[in-house]
């Protein structure tokens, strides 16, 4: 059984940074494509950052250039880490597999990210 735990929330002032962790625990593929997802209030979760493999890597147009997702092998472990960041990255943040949850219908509790003064 597969578990996803993110880590590394917390509140932050507008132009801050944070690193996000993402374990992964049980029968999971170390080097699967996984993504960084997002859930604002009242909206859809979306997807922002795609690591495939070991290093291909793809962003949605509003993080790019300041998000970088990455991976430890190793320690079945991925990062998001978020710079310059904006009041409109609030959000709860999770991972998960790409293009599809490593177990179908399955998200981890996700960690909340708040940007504000």
């Amino acid at each position: 059984q597969v578990q996803l735990a993110e880590s590394g929330g917390g509140l932050v002032q507008p132009g801050g940074s944070l690193r996000l962790s993402c374990v992964a625990s049980g029968k999971i593929n170390r080097f699967a494509d996984m993504g960084w997802y997002r859930q604002a209030p009242g909206k859809q979760r979306e997807l922002v950052a795609v690591l495939r493999g070991l290093r291909a890597t793809s962003y949605d147009d509003s993080v790019n250039g300041r998000f970088t997702i990455s991976r430890d092998s190793a320690k079945n472990t991925w990062y998001l880490q978020m710079n310059s960041l904006k009041p409109e990255d609030t959000a709860v943040y999770y991972c998960n597999g790409y293009p599809r949850t490593i177990v179908p219908g399955y998200w981890g509790q996700g960690t909340q990210v708040t940007v504000s003064e």
